[in-house]
């Protein structure tokens, strides 16, 4: 595991949380897609040394060694494993990770024996633990409900339709889980009628586009904070939206004056479940 600088990935005491990777690359196919660039750069030959490429599970020998050939196909990395800290219930060193951040845990390929063993990783080794789980294909959730008690489990809307399959019967409607999330970002679109998709979440994160840098509308970001405030919905607005938002969003109570050149953010984080209760 790495520490990250994902800002919402907090350990349940507030510090800084951590990745988790058992699993790399992703067939969703965003344009904006950090991860593959990465996979793509410093990480190809890493990437390209492990064989373990989802579509050999699949008896496709010809699409199987055009798998091997792209360092973001989904790879499964069994030494990782073992990464996850095990131990009997330690008080103050419970860890907050986010699952996959280098792919999507319910993503398009991925065999269902994969997330089903890292489910089950989560529910029997590391129950002290948070796990942060973000997917783009909510109606994969379904299959996978009820998620253990320590599971936050997010979509990722970018857009209308994006928002309208992430709350659907498939998605986290149904889906049962110590925390349901919405990730607006990149907040590409603005989002009609939110409120109405409020009801089955516990928070709410907002984020730019980034490389390239692609900001949402003022209007959008305010539509959502407000539907949120009036949901009691708390509201987690990504550092990249610093320099960008008026101070009217971004300033919390009592930070009266600007911190190089902007206000701190609104960083919110849902109390519905700790550790150990």
């Amino acid at each position: 595991m790495n520490k990250t600088q994902i800002e919402w990935v907090k350990n349940p005491d507030g510090t800084q949380g951590y990745t988790w990777n058992p699993i790399t690359g992703c067939l969703n196919g965003c344009e904006y897609c950090y991860a593959r660039k990465l996979a793509n750069g410093r990480l190809r030959d890493r990437y390209l040394a492990n064989k373990n490429v989802a579509i050999t599970h699949l008896h496709e020998p010809v699409a199987g060694y055009e798998a091997l050939a792209d360092p973001f196909y989904p790879r499964f990395w069994e030494d990782r494993m073992l990464d996850v800290p095990i131990k009997n219930y330690e008080p103050n060193k419970h860890l907050g990770i986010f699952v996959c951040d280098m792919s999507d845990l319910f993503g398009i390929g991925v065999p269902e024996e994969w997330t089903r063993r890292i489910l089950t990783k989560i529910r029997t080794g590391g129950a002290w633990h948070r796990f942060y789980l973000l997917t783009k294909q909510p109606q994969n959730l379904a299959k996978f409900s009820p998620f253990p008690d320590n599971c936050w489990v997010g979509v990722t809307a970018c857009n209308q339709t994006m928002l309208q399959k992430a709350l659907s019967s498939e998605g986290l409607a149904s889906a049962k889980a110590g925390a349901k999330f919405i990730s607006f970002e990149p907040l590409l679109q603005r989002m009609d009628g939110l409120a109405d998709y409020l009801y089955c979440v516990s928070w709410v994160i907002i984020g730019a586009q980034t490389k390239p840098v692609v900001y949402p509308k003022v209007e959008w970001v305010e539509e959502i904070v407000e539907a949120c405030d009036k949901a009691r919905v708390p509201v987690f607005l990504k550092d990249n939206l610093g320099r960008f938002l008026p101070r009217r969003l971004a300033e919390q109570p009592g930070n009266l004056y600007p911190k190089d050149g902007w206000y701190p953010l609104r960083q919110e984080m849902p109390e519905y479940w700790a550790v150990g209760k």
